[in-house]
């Protein structure tokens, strides 16, 4: 079994959202030493943004059952290098995400 207590920064990246029923924004991709990335929505949260849709591949797009990040919760994601994240605000609110890419 192996427990990630601390990991490397590699590389840091913000991707711009658009309010839900927008188009989804994807990041560049993640570097071939990424192992995990931390990701972060950050902002007051309010009845216009209250999270983000997530979804993870090679050709990401978010839509509006993907995965919910909430804002100011930082989640960290297992992910394989060249893979991208694409967002997508989860109501009108728009904002950025904030992506860090992580080794072991």
């Amino acid at each position: 079994m192996q427990f990630h207590d601390a990991y490397r920064i590699l590389a840091s990246q913000n991707v711009a959202y658009a309010a839900a029923g927008g188009v989804s924004a994807q990041s560049t991709a993640f570097g071939s030493q990424t192992r995990f990335i931390q990701v972060c929505a950050v902002g007051p949260v309010s009845g216009t943004v209250d999270g983000v849709r997530v979804a993870i591949d090679t050709s990401p797009t978010a839509v509006a059952t993907s995965t919910l990040l909430p804002v100011n919760w930082p989640m960290v994601l297992k992910v394989s290098p060249g893979q991208k994240i694409a967002v997508l605000g989860n109501n009108t609110g728009t904002g950025s995400v904030n992506v860090t890419e992580l080794s072991d």
